[in-house]
Protein backbone atom coordinates (compact mmCIF):
# COMPACT_ATOMS: atom_id res chain seq x y z
CA UNK A 1 0.00 0.00 0.00
CA UNK A 2 1.13 3.49 -1.00
CA UNK A 3 1.32 5.80 1.99
CA UNK A 4 -0.20 9.33 0.89
CA UNK A 5 2.21 11.96 -0.47
CA UNK A 6 3.08 14.40 2.56
CA UNK A 7 2.96 18.10 1.85
CA UNK A 8 3.33 20.97 5.01
CA UNK A 9 0.15 23.12 4.85
CA UNK A 10 0.35 26.35 4.09
CA UNK A 11 -1.85 29.23 4.28
CA UNK A 12 -3.32 30.15 0.45
CA UNK A 13 -1.03 33.65 0.67
CA UNK A 14 2.07 31.97 1.27
CA UNK A 15 1.73 29.70 -1.93
CA UNK A 16 2.64 32.61 -4.08
CA UNK A 17 5.87 33.04 -2.59
CA UNK A 18 8.91 31.90 -3.07
CA UNK A 19 9.68 28.93 -0.99
CA UNK A 20 13.20 29.46 1.20
CA UNK A 21 15.87 26.68 0.46
CA UNK A 22 15.40 24.43 3.64
CA UNK A 23 14.89 20.89 3.84
CA UNK A 24 13.74 19.44 0.68
CA UNK A 25 9.97 17.44 0.52
CA UNK A 26 9.87 14.31 -2.01
CA UNK A 27 7.13 12.90 -3.61
CA UNK A 28 7.12 9.20 -4.86
CA UNK A 29 7.17 8.37 -8.53
CA UNK A 30 4.20 6.82 -10.26
CA UNK A 31 4.76 2.98 -10.83
CA UNK A 32 7.96 2.50 -8.24
CA UNK A 33 7.31 0.84 -5.45
CA UNK A 34 8.16 2.14 -1.90
CA UNK A 35 7.85 -1.37 -0.27
CA UNK A 36 10.97 -3.30 -0.80
CA UNK A 37 10.79 -6.73 1.20
CA UNK A 38 12.99 -8.17 -1.75
CA UNK A 39 16.24 -7.69 -3.17
CA UNK A 40 15.26 -7.64 -6.99
CA UNK A 41 18.63 -7.41 -8.45
CA UNK A 42 19.45 -10.43 -6.31
CA UNK A 43 16.60 -12.63 -7.29
CA UNK A 44 16.87 -11.41 -11.09
CA UNK A 45 20.28 -13.09 -11.46
CA UNK A 46 20.18 -16.15 -9.13
CA UNK A 47 17.43 -17.20 -11.28
CA UNK A 48 19.65 -16.05 -14.49
CA UNK A 49 22.66 -17.87 -13.01
CA UNK A 50 20.37 -21.49 -12.18
CA UNK A 51 18.65 -21.18 -15.57
CA UNK A 52 22.17 -20.77 -17.21
CA UNK A 53 22.97 -24.32 -16.31
CA UNK A 54 19.76 -25.76 -18.21
CA UNK A 55 20.02 -29.59 -17.52
CA UNK A 56 20.42 -28.87 -13.53
CA UNK A 57 17.85 -26.82 -13.81
CA UNK A 58 14.98 -28.95 -15.49
CA UNK A 59 16.14 -31.51 -12.91
CA UNK A 60 14.30 -29.51 -10.02
CA UNK A 61 11.03 -28.67 -12.51
CA UNK A 62 9.08 -31.39 -10.20
CA UNK A 63 7.62 -28.71 -8.02
CA UNK A 64 6.16 -26.61 -11.19
CA UNK A 65 5.15 -28.65 -12.85
CA UNK A 66 3.14 -30.28 -10.22
CA UNK A 67 1.88 -26.83 -9.26
CA UNK A 68 1.40 -26.03 -13.11
CA UNK A 69 -0.69 -29.17 -13.73
CA UNK A 70 -3.08 -28.39 -10.85
CA UNK A 71 -3.35 -24.57 -11.67
CA UNK A 72 -4.53 -25.71 -15.38
CA UNK A 73 -7.10 -27.82 -13.91
CA UNK A 74 -8.59 -24.92 -12.37
CA UNK A 75 -8.74 -23.29 -15.89
CA UNK A 76 -10.15 -26.58 -17.27
CA UNK A 77 -12.99 -25.97 -14.74
CA UNK A 78 -14.01 -23.12 -16.50
CA UNK A 79 -16.72 -23.56 -19.65
CA UNK A 80 -15.30 -21.58 -22.15
CA UNK A 81 -12.78 -20.86 -25.50
CA UNK A 82 -10.32 -18.59 -23.92
CA UNK A 83 -8.68 -16.59 -27.34
CA UNK A 84 -5.90 -14.86 -25.90
CA UNK A 85 -4.20 -16.22 -22.46
CA UNK A 86 -1.81 -14.96 -20.94
CA UNK A 87 1.05 -16.89 -18.61
CA UNK A 88 2.84 -14.24 -15.96
CA UNK A 89 5.69 -15.15 -14.33
CA UNK A 90 6.11 -17.68 -16.62
CA UNK A 91 9.40 -18.88 -15.25
CA UNK A 92 10.13 -22.15 -17.68
CA UNK A 93 7.12 -22.28 -19.61
CA UNK A 94 5.99 -24.58 -17.39
CA UNK A 95 2.02 -23.86 -17.98
CA UNK A 96 2.68 -24.07 -21.76
CA UNK A 97 4.65 -27.16 -21.27
CA UNK A 98 1.32 -28.65 -19.77
CA UNK A 99 -1.02 -27.20 -21.39
CA UNK A 100 0.93 -29.19 -24.70
CA UNK A 101 1.30 -32.38 -23.30
CA UNK A 102 -0.74 -33.10 -20.26
CA UNK A 103 -3.50 -35.56 -21.41
CA UNK A 104 -7.28 -34.64 -21.13
CA UNK A 105 -9.22 -35.30 -17.86
CA UNK A 106 -10.98 -38.45 -19.35
CA UNK A 107 -9.83 -40.24 -23.63
CA UNK A 108 -13.24 -38.55 -24.84
CA UNK A 109 -12.09 -35.15 -24.05
CA UNK A 110 -10.29 -32.72 -26.41
CA UNK A 111 -6.05 -31.85 -25.72
CA UNK A 112 -5.84 -29.39 -23.35
CA UNK A 113 -4.32 -27.08 -25.31
CA UNK A 114 -7.48 -26.70 -27.83
CA UNK A 115 -9.33 -24.49 -25.16
CA UNK A 116 -7.56 -21.89 -25.86
CA UNK A 117 -5.90 -20.28 -29.65
CA UNK A 118 -2.76 -18.09 -28.43
CA UNK A 119 -0.82 -18.17 -25.42
CA UNK A 120 1.99 -15.31 -23.92
CA UNK A 121 4.33 -16.17 -21.75
CA UNK A 122 5.73 -13.88 -20.10
CA UNK A 123 8.64 -13.34 -17.38
CA UNK A 124 11.36 -11.08 -16.32
CA UNK A 125 14.53 -13.97 -16.65
CA UNK A 126 15.39 -14.37 -20.45
CA UNK A 127 17.57 -17.29 -20.05
CA UNK A 128 14.94 -18.87 -17.89
CA UNK A 129 11.72 -17.76 -20.40
CA UNK A 130 13.76 -19.18 -23.48
CA UNK A 131 15.42 -22.52 -21.54
CA UNK A 132 12.83 -24.53 -23.38
CA UNK A 133 12.27 -22.97 -26.37
CA UNK A 134 13.74 -25.67 -28.58
CA UNK A 135 11.54 -28.88 -27.38
CA UNK A 136 8.86 -30.17 -29.17
CA UNK A 137 6.41 -29.20 -26.66
CA UNK A 138 6.37 -25.80 -28.33
CA UNK A 139 5.20 -26.79 -31.67
CA UNK A 140 2.17 -28.77 -30.05
CA UNK A 141 0.46 -25.18 -29.27
CA UNK A 142 -1.82 -23.45 -31.43
CA UNK A 143 0.17 -19.98 -31.53
CA UNK A 144 2.65 -19.28 -28.34
CA UNK A 145 5.22 -16.65 -27.72
CA UNK A 146 7.42 -15.19 -25.25
CA UNK A 147 7.80 -11.84 -23.89
CA UNK A 148 10.87 -10.61 -21.88
CA UNK A 149 9.00 -8.14 -18.78
CA UNK A 150 11.31 -5.18 -17.27
CA UNK A 151 11.96 -5.09 -14.17
CA UNK A 152 8.88 -5.35 -11.55
CA UNK A 153 9.82 -2.60 -9.19
CA UNK A 154 10.10 0.16 -11.57
CA UNK A 155 8.48 -0.68 -14.67
CA UNK A 156 4.61 -1.58 -15.48
CA UNK A 157 3.33 -4.55 -17.97
CA UNK A 158 3.91 -3.96 -21.19
CA UNK A 159 0.13 -5.18 -22.03
CA UNK A 160 -2.69 -3.08 -23.69
CA UNK A 161 -6.17 -2.36 -21.41
CA UNK A 162 -8.46 -5.77 -22.07
CA UNK A 163 -5.61 -7.48 -24.06
CA UNK A 164 -6.50 -10.85 -22.61
CA UNK A 165 -9.32 -13.21 -22.05
CA UNK A 166 -7.77 -15.17 -19.02
CA UNK A 167 -4.29 -15.04 -16.99
CA UNK A 168 -2.75 -17.33 -15.36
CA UNK A 169 0.79 -17.19 -12.69
CA UNK A 170 2.21 -20.04 -11.33
CA UNK A 171 4.88 -19.99 -8.56
CA UNK A 172 6.01 -16.54 -9.63
CA UNK A 173 4.60 -13.64 -7.84
CA UNK A 174 5.78 -14.56 -4.28
CA UNK A 175 8.69 -12.65 -5.14
CA UNK A 176 7.04 -9.08 -6.08
CA UNK A 177 7.57 -6.33 -3.96
CA UNK A 178 4.59 -4.48 -4.59
CA UNK A 179 2.18 -7.54 -5.39
CA UNK A 180 -0.85 -4.94 -5.23
CA UNK A 181 0.37 -2.56 -8.04
CA UNK A 182 0.99 -5.80 -9.70
CA UNK A 183 -2.72 -6.96 -9.22
CA UNK A 184 -4.37 -3.92 -10.21
CA UNK A 185 -2.10 -4.29 -13.35
CA UNK A 186 -3.23 -7.72 -14.57
CA UNK A 187 -6.97 -6.51 -13.62
CA UNK A 188 -6.73 -3.87 -16.06
CA UNK A 189 -5.44 -5.62 -19.25
CA UNK A 190 -7.65 -8.51 -18.84
CA UNK A 191 -11.22 -7.89 -20.61
CA UNK A 192 -14.77 -7.55 -18.51
CA UNK A 193 -15.66 -11.17 -16.83
CA UNK A 194 -12.30 -13.24 -17.56
CA UNK A 195 -10.38 -14.92 -14.80
CA UNK A 196 -7.17 -14.29 -12.94
CA UNK A 197 -5.73 -17.97 -11.34
CA UNK A 198 -2.22 -17.94 -9.82
CA UNK A 199 -0.71 -20.30 -7.50
CA UNK A 200 2.19 -18.46 -5.09
CA UNK A 201 4.03 -19.90 -1.97
CA UNK A 202 2.65 -19.31 0.99
CA UNK A 203 3.79 -18.28 4.68
CA UNK A 204 3.96 -21.76 5.93
CA UNK A 205 6.38 -23.18 3.22
CA UNK A 206 9.60 -24.79 4.32
CA UNK A 207 8.49 -24.33 8.03
CA UNK A 208 10.68 -27.28 8.82
CA UNK A 209 13.88 -25.55 7.38
CA UNK A 210 12.67 -22.01 8.98
CA UNK A 211 12.54 -23.58 12.49
CA UNK A 212 15.86 -25.57 12.02
CA UNK A 213 17.83 -22.87 11.20
CA UNK A 214 16.96 -20.50 13.62
CA UNK A 215 17.84 -23.01 16.38
CA UNK A 216 21.13 -23.97 14.53
CA UNK A 217 21.36 -20.39 14.50
CA UNK A 218 20.97 -19.51 18.24
CA UNK A 219 23.01 -22.82 19.10
CA UNK A 220 26.22 -21.53 17.35
CA UNK A 221 25.93 -18.10 17.30
CA UNK A 222 23.75 -16.78 19.49
CA UNK A 223 21.35 -15.09 17.68
CA UNK A 224 18.68 -15.41 14.92
CA UNK A 225 19.53 -14.10 11.38
CA UNK A 226 16.48 -14.14 8.25
CA UNK A 227 17.86 -17.61 6.21
CA UNK A 228 14.59 -18.19 4.47
CA UNK A 229 12.44 -15.23 2.64
CA UNK A 230 9.06 -13.68 4.18
CA UNK A 231 6.02 -15.07 2.18
CA UNK A 232 2.60 -13.61 1.95
CA UNK A 233 0.08 -15.14 4.59
CA UNK A 234 -3.50 -16.70 2.83
CA UNK A 235 -5.29 -14.47 5.26
CA UNK A 236 -4.23 -11.90 3.19
CA UNK A 237 -4.74 -13.04 -0.29
CA UNK A 238 -8.25 -12.08 -0.61
CA UNK A 239 -8.15 -9.01 0.55
CA UNK A 240 -5.49 -8.23 -2.33
CA UNK A 241 -7.74 -9.72 -4.93
CA UNK A 242 -10.81 -7.55 -3.65
CA UNK A 243 -8.42 -4.55 -3.26
CA UNK A 244 -7.05 -4.57 -7.11
CA UNK A 245 -10.39 -4.96 -8.38
CA UNK A 246 -11.51 -8.36 -8.75
CA UNK A 247 -14.61 -9.94 -8.00
CA UNK A 248 -15.80 -13.50 -7.60
CA UNK A 249 -12.80 -14.52 -5.51
CA UNK A 250 -11.78 -17.97 -4.51
CA UNK A 251 -8.78 -18.61 -2.45
CA UNK A 252 -7.73 -22.11 -1.02
CA UNK A 253 -4.27 -23.67 0.24
CA UNK A 254 -2.54 -27.17 -0.57
CA UNK A 255 0.73 -28.55 1.33
CA UNK A 256 2.98 -30.65 -1.40
CA UNK A 257 5.28 -32.89 0.78
CA UNK A 258 8.66 -33.38 -1.22
CA UNK A 259 11.04 -36.04 0.54
CA UNK A 260 15.26 -35.04 0.01
CA UNK A 261 17.70 -37.13 1.39
CA UNK A 262 19.12 -34.39 3.56
CA UNK A 263 19.23 -30.61 4.20
CA UNK A 264 21.95 -30.32 2.08
CA UNK A 265 20.10 -31.51 -1.13
CA UNK A 266 17.25 -29.02 -0.40
CA UNK A 267 19.19 -26.33 -0.73
CA UNK A 268 20.64 -27.45 -3.53
CA UNK A 269 17.75 -27.72 -5.46
CA UNK A 270 16.62 -24.33 -3.89
CA UNK A 271 19.78 -22.54 -5.50
CA UNK A 272 19.01 -24.79 -8.73
CA UNK A 273 15.27 -23.61 -8.68
CA UNK A 274 16.12 -20.09 -8.56
CA UNK A 275 14.44 -19.57 -5.04
CA UNK A 276 17.19 -19.17 -2.52
CA UNK A 277 16.68 -16.44 -0.15
CA UNK A 278 16.64 -12.70 -1.65
CA UNK A 279 15.41 -10.88 1.31
CA UNK A 280 16.99 -7.21 1.82
CA UNK A 281 17.60 -8.17 5.50
CA UNK A 282 19.51 -11.48 4.98
CA UNK A 283 22.84 -11.94 6.03
CA UNK A 284 24.92 -10.79 3.35
CA UNK A 285 23.35 -7.37 3.24
CA UNK A 286 24.13 -6.83 7.26
CA UNK A 287 27.38 -7.32 6.39
CA UNK A 288 27.97 -11.35 8.14
CA UNK A 289 29.56 -14.07 7.21
CA UNK A 290 26.51 -16.28 6.47
CA UNK A 291 25.90 -19.51 7.16
CA UNK A 292 29.12 -21.15 8.33
CA UNK A 293 29.67 -25.03 8.01
CA UNK A 294 29.22 -25.48 12.24
CA UNK A 295 25.51 -23.82 11.97
CA UNK A 296 24.91 -26.48 8.49
CA UNK A 297 25.70 -29.28 10.54
CA UNK A 298 23.73 -27.95 13.52
CA UNK A 299 20.87 -27.98 11.05
CA UNK A 300 20.94 -31.12 9.63
CA UNK A 301 21.15 -32.46 12.90
CA UNK A 302 18.07 -30.35 14.34
CA UNK A 303 16.27 -31.08 11.28
CA UNK A 304 16.46 -34.63 11.55
CA UNK A 305 15.61 -34.63 15.37
CA UNK A 306 12.26 -32.15 14.76
CA UNK A 307 10.77 -33.25 11.59
CA UNK A 308 12.70 -36.26 10.47
CA UNK A 309 10.12 -39.19 11.74
CA UNK A 310 13.06 -41.71 11.89
CA UNK A 311 13.34 -42.27 8.34
CA UNK A 312 16.53 -42.22 6.30
CA UNK A 313 14.50 -38.85 4.17
CA UNK A 314 13.57 -35.86 5.58
CA UNK A 315 10.36 -34.10 4.67
CA UNK A 316 9.98 -30.60 3.14
CA UNK A 317 6.89 -28.92 3.35
CA UNK A 318 5.41 -26.40 0.46
CA UNK A 319 2.38 -24.48 0.84
CA UNK A 320 0.73 -23.39 -1.95
CA UNK A 321 -2.20 -20.78 -2.53
CA UNK A 322 -4.30 -20.72 -5.15
CA UNK A 323 -6.41 -18.05 -6.23
CA UNK A 324 -8.56 -17.03 -8.54
CA UNK A 325 -10.62 -13.54 -9.31
CA UNK A 326 -12.65 -12.58 -11.76
CA UNK A 327 -13.25 -9.15 -13.54
CA UNK A 328 -16.54 -7.26 -13.84
CA UNK A 329 -18.50 -8.02 -16.80
CA UNK A 330 -22.28 -8.16 -17.62
CA UNK A 331 -24.28 -10.98 -16.30
CA UNK A 332 -21.93 -11.61 -13.52
CA UNK A 333 -24.07 -12.55 -10.28
CA UNK A 334 -24.43 -9.73 -7.55
CA UNK A 335 -25.08 -9.76 -3.53
CA UNK A 336 -28.33 -8.40 -2.81
CA UNK A 337 -28.49 -5.38 -1.23
CA UNK A 338 -28.32 -4.78 2.55
CA UNK A 339 -31.33 -5.82 4.70
CA UNK A 340 -33.22 -7.13 1.82
CA UNK A 341 -33.07 -10.68 3.36
CA UNK A 342 -36.42 -12.37 4.30
CA UNK A 343 -34.29 -14.96 7.29
CA UNK A 344 -33.53 -13.51 10.51
CA UNK A 345 -30.02 -15.74 11.05
CA UNK A 346 -30.53 -15.16 14.89
CA UNK A 347 -34.57 -17.21 15.00
CA UNK A 348 -32.44 -19.96 13.20
CA UNK A 349 -29.43 -20.22 15.47
CA UNK A 350 -31.91 -19.86 17.96
CA UNK A 351 -34.13 -22.53 17.13
CA UNK A 352 -30.85 -24.67 16.72
CA UNK A 353 -29.77 -24.05 20.17
CA UNK A 354 -33.26 -24.99 21.60
CA UNK A 355 -33.15 -28.25 19.50
CA UNK A 356 -30.02 -29.09 20.87
CA UNK A 357 -30.90 -28.62 24.48
CA UNK A 358 -34.10 -30.42 24.35
CA UNK A 359 -32.38 -33.57 23.25
CA UNK A 360 -29.73 -33.20 25.38
CA UNK A 361 -29.31 -35.80 28.70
Amino acid sequence: MRPASLRPFLPHPTLRQRLPQGRPYTIQSPGISNLQVFDSNTKYLQRERAASNAESSRSVDYLRDEVASRLCERLLDINRHFPSVLDLGANACNVARTLAIQPPPTPNDPPLHTRLSHLTSADWSPTLLHRDEHLPFNSHLPSHTRTVLSDPDTQPLPFASHSFDAILSSLSLHWINDLPSLLSQAAKILKPDSPFLAAIFGGDSLFELRTSLQLADLDRRGGVATHVSPLADVRDVGGLLQKAGFKLLTVDVDDIVVEYPDTFALMQDLQAMGESNAALVRETNAGLRGLGRDVLLANEAIYRELHGQGGERIPATWRVIYMIGWTAGEGQPEPLKRGSGDVNIKEILEAGNNGERGTSR
